[in-house]
């Protein structure tokens, strides 16, 4: 059976502002149907890298959790640090980065939580129901301790995946740093000789015996290593770096499979904010014009419904002048693809609707 999916174009009125038709979008979606009193509720989003531009602002978190806070909830906005060097590779910078975007308790009206700790390293094997490349996710261990998930997700391209909405938020999003090693990498951590000042400190965190300090710099055993992560983290120079060697379409089901973890038995909630199509992601400390005009703001309780909805939406859109996609062309008449040849943003879905996350068929209800 089809899903539905809700939608609300980007049109304020003096009665209707952005944020009062969000609200509206997710009451007639049925955001009320979830029985928020008394339970922990994570606000799953991007807070932006610092430079980036195109991330949602907090303001949609706000209407959010104000409204999670009238039905009764404890909403909390989180994200988990990221497995590349950047303004959020740890807890401290991240939240730093965070506040700096917008993302603090004067703006939003809720704290700010780093799913995964400072280092990266709080995280929960969560068994995936019918995880075909990952039978234990590790997801941060904050967003496993709520009750209740709701995704609040900036539509956008992506150079990996194709497009960033749900699934990507949920599933990579949520893995802490070993998740994300396990995502993006079919191999194991290696060492960039020229950074390594042979501290030791890879080698004193390992419980496998893996790093070697060897004339002042170190190695890493792939026998031995069990591919955790953890040596990234704590790496002060960023020497130990991921393989990122996994082919897109593993990538992209890996993902599903991560966010099969995160929803599975517990009630969940999704939504599509279609603005600032950036042709890459918000993980970028830049971003370029977007690709196609705004489109609005879409809802369901079906992730893999909404982010079709989207994906369809968006491929409708004219290409906006002077943009990445206007100057690639339209040879593959997907306006995704157009812009990163090398993704297949189709197969997240096919096979998060093959595992029981939701359906690719959706009714689109418009508001």
């Amino acid at each position: 059976m089809a899903s539905k999916v809700y939608f609300t174009d980007m049109h304020a009125t003096m009665r209707a502002n952005i944020q009062k038709k969000l609200e509206i979008l997710m009451k007639k979606t049925g955001f009320e149907k979830i029985d928020f009193s008394e339970k922990f509720v994570a606000v799953k989003l991007h807070f932006g890298e610092p430079g980036n531009l195109a991330y949602l602002r907090a303001n949609y978190a706000k209407t959010v959790c104000d409204y999670i806070k009238r039905l009764g909830g404890k909403p909390f906005v989180t994200d988990c640090n990221t497995l590349y060097v950047g303004g959020r590779k740890n807890g401290l910078d991240h939240l730093e980065s965070a506040y700096t975007n917008g993302y603090n308790p004067f703006a939003t009206g809720v704290h700010t939580i780093i799913a995964d700790g400072i280092k990266g390293l709080e995280e929960r094997l969560v068994p995936v129901k019918n995880g075909e490349y990952v039978k234990e996710a590790k997801i941060g261990s904050a967003i496993m301790d709520a009750d209740i998930i709701v995704s609040l997700n900036h539509f956008k391209g992506h150079e990996l995946t194709g497009f960033g909405g749900a699934l990507k938020n949920l599933g990579m999003g949520c893995g802490s740093r070993a998740g994300k090693m396990e995502m993006h990498s079919a191999g194991k951590p290696v060492v960039n000789q020229k950074l390594c000042i042979g501290c030791g400190k890879c080698r004193n965190i390992c419980a496998h015996d893996a790093p070697a300090i060897k004339n002042g710099k170190a190695s890493i055993d792939h026998q031995k290593c069990v591919g955790c992560g953890r040596c990234i983290a704590v790496c002060p120079k960023d020497a130990v770096t991921p393989s990122f060697d996994e082919a897109n379409d593993i990538l992209n089901c890996k993902i599903a499979e991560y966010a099969q973890a995160v929803v599975q038995d517990r009630p969940n909630f999704h939504i599509n904010i279609v603005i600032d199509v950036s042709p890459f992601c918000d993980c970028h400390a830049e971003n370029d014009i977007p690709i196609v005009p705004d489109v609005g703001m879409f809802a369901s309780f079906d992730p893999v419904a909404l982010d079709m909805a989207c994906a369809d939406a968006v491929n409708k859109q004219p290409a906006i002048s002077g943009s990445i996609l206007e100057k690639h062309g339209h040879a593959h008449h997907d306006h995704f693809k157009d812009v990163s040849p090398e993704t297949n943003w189709i197969s997240a879905l096919e096979h998060a609707q093959k595992i029981g996350l939701g359906t690719m068929k959706y009714d689109l209800v418009r508001i």
